[in-house]
Formats: structure tokens, sequence, C-alpha cells
């Protein structure tokens, strides 16, 4: 049986040194800046994640192909114990909050935000 249904996300960004600061900034995270690979141009950042204990992991891409949005699929980013903590600063970083912290029942909390990208991405937190 697995542990996790996803093991993997991206977030497609336009400029990736805006993005990585913006995140880094509302998630008070150190994203890990990855090699390019030779034979495809690209920008990539991993969020940081526990990959010895089976973790939910991913990252920040810019490369030809990858499109921010606010259709599709939506990513769930760790709030933390309180929503308020990271959306405090998500308007300051340059992205724009689309639901404010809103009540999910005995699920706890979720919030969505759009990033500097043009990304509609959400927040989740037990509080």
């Amino acid at each position: 049986m697995k542990k996790n249904v996803i093991s993997w996300f991206e977030i497609p960004v336009k400029n990736f040194d805006r993005a990585k600061k913006f995140y880094e900034t509302v998630l008070e995270i150190e994203i890990i800046v990855m090699p390019s690979m030779p034979d495809k141009p690209m920008k990539y950042g991993m969020f940081p994640f526990d990959m010895e204990g089976g973790g939910v992991g991913g990252g920040l891409s810019q490369m030809e192909g990858f499109e921010p949005s606010t259709k599709g699929s939506l990513v769930y980013l760790n709030g933390g114990d309180d929503l308020n903590n990271p959306l405090s600063k998500i308007e300051e970083a340059g992205g724009k909050i689309l639901l404010s912290k809103t009540s999910i029942g005995e699920n706890g909390f979720m919030a969505y935000f759009m990033d500097t990208e043009g990304n509609k991405v959400a927040f989740h937190s037990n509080k």
C-alpha cells in the first residue's frame, strides 16, 4: 500500500528568482537550487521535505512548456500551525489572497492565493 498518493508536485514559474524569493519569504523556508540538465535549459528549486521519511516534495520549475495558471490542479502547501502567519506575508511579498483563512470543519483550515507568477495555490493547516 502506498503511504501517499501524491509523491511530487511542480509549480511552474516565469521568473525563477522572483518566485523563489516569494515562497522563501511566505513560508520561511530555503528553496534548494538544483543544477540544470545539460540537454534541457531550466531553472529548478526544491521545497524542503522529508525524503527519507517518505514525505511529499515539490519544486519550482522554469522551463519551456511550463506555464503558470489559475486553472487546473490545485496544490495545497503546508501552512504551518496557523495560516494567519503565511497569509500575512502574501501581499507584501507580491502575491494576492484569493480566499482568506476558511474553516473546513474537522479537517482544519484552507486559504487560496495567487503567487507572483500567476499560479493559484492553496494553504492548509489544522488550526
